[in-house]
Order: C-alpha cells, then sequence, then structure tokens
C-alpha cells in the first residue's frame, strides 16, 4: 500500500523562474568561454589570389629651376607654369603604375633625392605636391640628377630599371656631365626615357616689378634637344617634346605603355573576421547576467 505524499508542493512543476535561476551559473561561464573565443580572432575564407604587376623600378628625375615657372601650359581657362603641368602628369603617371616601385630625384643647380624607390604612391604623390621652383637652385643640373638617380637603382632587382627625366633647359651645371651620367646609365642597363618641356622660342614669365608691380616678361628658352636626344639614344630611351600639356599627357602614356613587364604573384587575402559573432552574443549575456543578479536574483547576505 503507497503511502500518500502529504508535502504541499508534490507533483508542481519548477516555475521558468527557477530554470532561469540555474542557468545564470552557466551564463557567466559561456560569456568568459565566448570572450576567450573572441580574443582568438577566429577567420574563414583565407586564399592566395594571383595579382598583376609590371616589376619595372623607375626614378622620375623632376626640374626645379627657376626656368620651370615660365607660363606657357593652358590647363582648362587657367595658365599655369611648367612644373606645375608636370606635377599633375606625373602624379596621373604614377597612379597607373601601380606593381612599380617609383623613386623621385629633383634637381636645380644640384641634385637630390626626394623620394627612394617605394611601393608607397601616396607618399610619393604627397611629396610632389610640396615641390617649389628654385628649391634645388637656379641652375640646371642634369648630369647630376641623373647620377643620383642611378644611385638609386644601383641595387635594384627589378625587372627593368628606367629614369623619366623631365627638364626645361640646357646642363649648365653639376660635376658630371650628361652623356658621361648616360653612359653608364648604358652600362648599369638602365633605360633614360627624356622629356624636354615648354614651348619653343621665347617664354612668358610672370615677374613682381618693385616698380610695376606683377609683369609678364618674355624670356629666350634654351632646351638642349640635341643633348637631351644623345642621353636617349645611348640608353636605348627615347626623347619627347612636350610643347602643351596634351602634348605632355600623351607623352606620359605612351612611356606607360612602353615600360611594362608583365608579371603575377601571390597575394593573399583575408575574408569574414568571425570575432565579431561571439563579441556580440557575450555583450549580450553579460548585460542580461549583470540585470539578474542585480534584480530578480539578487543575493542578499
Amino acid at each position: 500500500m503507497a503511502a500518500a505524499n502529504l508535502h504541499p508542493a508534490a507533483g508542481l512543476q519548477p516555475s521558468p523562474a527557477l530554470l532561469l535561476h540555474r542557468l545564470v551559473p552557466w551564463m557567466y561561464t559561456l560569456v568568459l568561454v565566448l570572450l576567450v573565443a573572441a580574443l582568438a580572432r577566429p577567420q574563414w575564407g583565407v586564399q592566395g589570389l594571383p595579382a598583376p604587376t609590371s616589376g619595372v623600378d623607375i626614378i622620375l628625375a623632376v626640374d626645379l629651376s627657376e626656368s620651370m615657372a615660365a607660363m606657357d601650359f593652358r590647363q582648362g581657362d587657367r595658365i599655369i607654369n611648367r612644373l606645375e603641368a608636370v606635377k599633375g602628369v606625373v602624379a596621373d603617371f604614377v597612379a597607373r603604375r601601380g606593381g612599380d616601385r617609383i623613386g623621385m630625384v629633383v634637381f636645380g643647380s644640384r641634385a637630390y633625392t626626394q623620394m627612394p624607390l617605394t611601393h608607397d604612391h601616396a607618399a610619393l604623390t604627397g611629396g610632389l605636391e610640396h615641390l617649389g621652383i628654385g628649391a634645388a637652385g637656379r641652375a640646371t643640373a642634369i648630369g647630376d640628377a641623373v647620377g643620383i638617380s642611378l644611385k638609386r637603382l644601383q641595387d635594384a632587382r627589378g625587372r627593368s630599371r628606367v629614369i623619366v627625366l623631365l627638364t626645361d633647359g640646357a646642363s649648365n651645371s653639376g660635376a658630371l656631365e650628361p652623356l658621361e651620367a648616360a653612359e653608364i646609365a648604358r652600362q648599369m642597363g638602365v633605360k633614360i626615357h627624356t622629356i624636354g618641356v615648354g614651348s619653343s622660342g621665347r617664354a612668358p614669365f610672370l615677374i613682381d616689378d618693385p616698380i610695376f608691380g606683377p609683369r609678364t616678361v618674355y624670356r629666350p628658352a634654351d632646351l638642349d634637344e640635341a643633348t637631351l636626344q644623345a642621353v636617349a639614344d645611348r640608353t636605348g630611351g627615347r626623347f619627347f617634346r612636350a610643347n602643351d600639356l596634351e602634348g605632355l599627357q600623351e607623352i606620359s602614356r605612351t612611356i606607360d605603355a612602353m615600360e611594362k613587364t608583365e608579371d603575377t604573384i601571390d597575394r593573399f587575402a583575408r575574408h569574414n573576421e568571425l570575432y565579431i559573432y561571439l563579441l556580440l552574443p557575450a555583450f549580450g549575456l553579460l548585460g542580461l547576467w549583470v540585470v539578474l543578479k542585480n534584480t530578480r536574483f539578487l543575493a542578499i547576505p
């Protein structure tokens, strides 16, 4: 004969609150597990992707001599000087050379490295914007500019090594003659493309006269085409003449098309960071645990 169960709660189902109370300690443990897993930064979708690169090392040698102030280039309705025109075209050229290392040498009476060979094209174009006429002196040291450029390329290991020289004058300064520098470049296997910048004949310059104020004067151009042609020929490069902005832009595109040696390399791309899917539930559970421990399941000593 079965004895009757006289307990008043016999047969009652546990309330949801009681079940939740039993889960609260496990909730805190789950928060810790999720946080530890999130700190491990789980990721999914790592794969190697072939990416094209031309593998050319290029030094841009830019003339900053005072003659680059000639106002003989038109950009839309604006008249700009030669250096402004060169800056814009060089920036566009750099933007098209994604797989190359590019450096920059500037020159006037002396030559120096503005930017060594780099894949950081944003830094190079940023430095380009700050170039000023006369920053390297008033004269034109073409030979020294080529010499410094060759030093930057001496240890380069690109599939091709190229100097693009932009100038509007004749070499009248420096320790190294342009043709001597060109011969060194030929022996090193470095190609030099030369670009003569500016219109022929007399060029307009804006000057600030202390008596008459700002006015335009005309001075004869002294571009030494014969030397620039000889430098290019000796190294297997080409000489170009840019009389206007459109011509300078076309020359830039021509050199860009000429100096590409396509290759492929493997670049690894990471996709789908998964830690966020662990972190958000962890914060949600932690917030719920804090609320429950301080309200419904508050422990009183």
